[in-house]
């Protein structure tokens, strides 16, 4: 068995703190300008040191595409913004190769003319507005962080992260997003309204004179630093094990599944969800001040890892039933399993 090793010489100790202070700061750093959302804020800093990608759902007004670019520029980080429209064509991300004619020889050659895809973060916003073929696009700078265009294969700026915004409630003309592709994201991130008090301070902000700026507090080799910093978090057994049997309690198609999953669900999550839910985990473990990871890490990270990732049946759809409720009835039914015996 591969277990990572674990976080206990000094200089584990010190990078686990460094990527803790490095981590404050930058929350610092964003609220200074985005006012409330620490949970979506704390996802997304979770997704980033687990070198994954986002997918952020919330109404219109609430400051996901302002979010994003203050968290790129606490970060240090290069940052484009593609609105996704469902005349978009594939070459518009990614780029096309034009001809170019030398002024000295007059000989033309195909040059490739990089797109907005190259870059460190990478906002798709209203990503189900443009059709899957588009959407496809993203998917090889994705999972290999590379783009490949006419045979040539192009590698992307290290750290490379996609977050990507929907409107839930305005579905007129959009395109959901293709299974293979919202597997990709580690989070689904739900963007709620804020509270009272919280919405009263964006509007004094925001009808007064009031100026603020973001400095950046990392730079991208530190964030790449602090990556492989969560890799070396160590994983107790019994959480993989607590991982593998709730993962697996909700993919109908498995033996061990539960009864009620299936009735209630079409398709479950695949291996990527065990490891993601782990990875990011462990993440959460080092800003909450563990060396290891805990149950607590896991359960308090299974809606955004799995939520986009199980399909309902239309029995429960037709009872209201939501896959935030299937997973919470999986949450709540696993934390009630006896302990294995090691």
């Amino acid at each position: 068995m591969v277990q990572p090793p674990p976080i206990e010489s000094s200089d584990d100790e010190a990078a686990a703190a460094r990527l803790v202070q490095a981590c404050n700061q930058v929350r610092q750093q964003v609220a200074r300008i985005v006012v409330g959302q620490d949970e979506v804020i704390e996802q997304l800093l979770i997704a980033i040191l687990a070198r994954g990608h986002c997918l952020l759902e919330g109404v219109p007004g609430l400051a996901k595409t302002l979010m994003i670019r203050t968290l790129a520029e606490s970060m240090h980080l290069s940052f484009r913004r593609i609105q996704f429209t469902p005349d978009l064509m594939p070459g518009d991300i990614t780029g096309t190769e034009i001809i170019q004619e030398d002024p000295t020889t007059g000989r033309r050659e195909f040059i490739f003319e990089r797109g907005p895809i190259f870059t460190q973060m990478l906002l798709a916003d209203e990503i189900n507005r443009t059709p899957p073929k588009t959407q496809a696009a993203l998917l090889e700078a994705m999972q290999e962080h590379e783009v490949t265009t006419a045979g040539t294969t192009y590698r992307l700026s290290e750290p490379f992260f996609v977050l990507a915004t929907q409107n839930p409630i305005e579905q007129e003309g959009t395109y959901p997003l293709p299974e293979a592709q919202r597997d990709r994201f580690l989070f689904h991130v739900v963007v709620n309204y804020p509270s009272r008090d919280e919405e009263s301070e964006i509007v004094d902000r925001t009808t007064s004179t009031f100026q603020t700026t973001v400095d950046p507090v990392v730079s991208g080799e530190d964030i790449v630093q602090f990556q492989q910093t969560v890799r070396r978090v160590p994983l107790p057994p019994h959480v993989k094990d607590w991982v593998l049997d709730a993962v697996r309690a909700i993919r109908p198609q498995d033996e061990q599944s539960a009864r009620w999953a299936k009735e209630l669900i079409q398709w479950g999550p695949g291996p990527r969800a065990s490891q993601q839910l782990v990875l990011a985990s462990k993440a959460r473990a080092l800003l909450h001040g563990r060396p290891s990871v805990s149950i607590e890490d896991v359960q308090s990270l299974a809606l955004p890892v799995l939520r986009h990732r199980v399909v309902p049946t239309f029995a429960a759809e037709a009872d209201g039933i939501t896959v935030d409720n299937l997973i919470g009835r999986m949450i709540q039914e696993a934390s009630k399993a006896p302990a294995r015996v090691l």
